[in-house]
């Protein structure tokens, strides 16, 4: 897929930027902007190229077949998004039991505008003690990659979201309208 993903992503013009740090076996990686179904698909072939097996979050409703079986076999972890449940405690619980863990989580938590970030990645990080990887696509400059690493610095919530709002802020989406630029979590 390595092979196949850097001749796809050469053929349709984009570039891979930054590497994961040496030794970086258990994180969350938030990938922003997500405004269209082709994040998903410029993404995946990111992180073939750059030789990262993820999981990733994604809504139930998507693993039908054939669908669910393609979807679990990329890392798919399907998420009832209608019904309350307690995804950071599931999700802690597989950083845990596992040796390896990278997953991908998508903070806006849809397509469509949002005006405020969901935090369930930062909660799921504080909780499994792994850091938060900053994942981005920039249509302008068509480019996606590996931004920073931020460690979640103990109940200081508003200090690490404004390093993350930093990082996304030049950041241009597929379909800019259903962007937040401004992902800080206000009351």
């Amino acid at each position: 897929m390595r092979i196949l993903s850097i001749f796809i992503l050469k053929l349709i013009g984009w570039k891979v930027i930054g590497s994961l740090p040496k030794g970086m076996h258990k994180f969350i990686m938030i990938e922003a902007p997500h405004t269209s179904n082709l994040d998903f698909i410029i993404g995946r072939l990111a992180f073939y190229k750059l030789g990262i097996k993820t999981k990733f979050l994604i809504k139930q409703e998507l693993f039908k077949f054939p669908m669910g079986g393609i979807l679990k076999t990329m890392g798919g972890i399907p998420v009832n998004r209608g019904k309350k449940n307690n995804m950071v405690d599931y999700v802690a619980d597989l950083f845990e039991k596992s040796e390896e863990l990278a997953v991908v989580i998508t903070p806006e938590g849809t397509r469509k505008y949002n005006a405020h970030w969901k935090k369930g990645f930062y909660h799921i990080a504080e909780k499994a003690n792994v850091p938060v990887i900053c994942g981005f696509i920039d249509y302008a400059k068509k480019e996606g990659g590996i931004g920073p690493v931020l460690y979640p610095s103990s109940g200081n919530f508003e200090k690490d979201f404004a390093l993350i709002e930093e990082f996304y802020r030049d950041k241009t989406a597929c379909h800019p309208e259903n962007y937040n630029l401004s992902p800080m979590y206000r009351k």
